[in-house]
């Protein structure tokens, strides 16, 4: 046992701190690797869950013709022509694999796509414009670890005028509010921004604008010209006699107070997205829905009955 006193070699003396220097180095070079790619994950989980709510997998899969996930083509059927979505997988020349952060949130927030065109209001950015940055960038994150897919996209099929792009500078000044305020709560966040359930569930002037006045009291000319119902809490024409656990059944399952189940784009919108929202959050949207002003809209009748 060495004595305390005993002279300790040189060689001793340099290497045990350069040692430790190192280990400590390795150990934080590490460590921040580690946080790195704790956080790389965690930004990918929000990003999906911000992806099913935001229903991208059902406007932009071409399923009625076995597309490839998220390769755009899917057809959508509107008073003013035919819209394709677009590819939103990260192939460099036929998605958006060479988008940057900024050019994504732009076009969630403003509308305005990496060449400066503006985008038509059929892409949801209205609605989309109200998200958080975090939950646009953790978005992107997601789509970007996803496998590209070479699909270049199908050009629309818009009447005239409405074709014509420019046009959407003067629309957007008359309709659009690209700094909206922040939701007043969860529920109102994830229906108003994420869910975008106004967009389908809304009266649209004869421009296509939404008319804030009838907000979620339903329509007769729905995506691809059907009828979409009225989910305020009206008793008569609305959702006001559903209660509380029939609306999270049919959020999580599709199954109606009847018992019947929904079909259509709602099916998407239930398993795709609703269903897999944590209880907190179905029981937010709920709340939101419920709280509603209630408007009287029979969209189940014709305009003369």
């Amino acid at each position: 046992m060495r004595r305390l006193s005993q002279t300790v070699p040189a060689k001793e003396v340099i290497a045990t701190p350069g040692k430790t220097i190192i280990a400590l180095v390795l150990a934080t070079a590490f460590g921040s690797g580690v946080a790195r790619s704790d956080e790389s994950a965690q930004a990918l989980a929000r990003g999906k869950y911000v992806f099913d709510m935001a229903g991208c997998a059902a406007c932009h899969t071409d399923e009625p013709n076995k597309g490839a996930p998220l390769a755009g083509g899917r057809k959508l059927q509107t008073p003013f022509g035919v819209f394709y979505s677009p590819n939103i997988t990260p192939h460099g020349q036929t998605g958006i694999g060479n988008w940057t952060d900024e050019e994504f949130v732009s076009a969630l927030g403003q509308g305005i796509a990496p060449d400066g065109s503006h985008y038509f209001p059929v892409f949801p950015y209205p609605s989309y414009a109200a998200m958080t940055e975090r939950d646009m960038r953790d978005l992107k994150a997601y789509l970007f670890s996803l496998p590209p897919v070479e699909r270049a996209n199908t050009p629309h099929a818009i009447n005239p005028p409405f074709g014509w792009r420019f046009l959407m500078t003067f629309w957007k000044f008359l309709f659009f509010e690209p700094a909206k305020t922040g939701a007043r709560d969860r529920g109102e966040y994830l229906a108003t921004a994420l869910g975008h359930c106004g967009e389908c569930h809304t009266p649209r002037n004869p421009l296509g604008a939404l008319d804030g006045g009838m907000a979620f009291a339903g329509t007769r000319e729905g995506p691809g010209g059907g009828v979409v119902p009225n989910i305020t809490p009206d008793k008569e024409t609305g959702i006001g006699g559903w209660s509380e656990d029939d609306l999270d059944t049919f959020l999580t399952m599709g199954m109606l107070p009847d018992g019947d189940f929904v079909g259509g784009e709602m099916s998407d919108v239930i398993f795709g997205g609703t269903a897999r929202l944590t209880p907190a959050d179905r029981a937010a949207l709920i709340n939101f829905l419920r709280t509603l002003p209630a408007i009287p809209h029979d969209v189940s009748a014709k305009p003369n009955e």
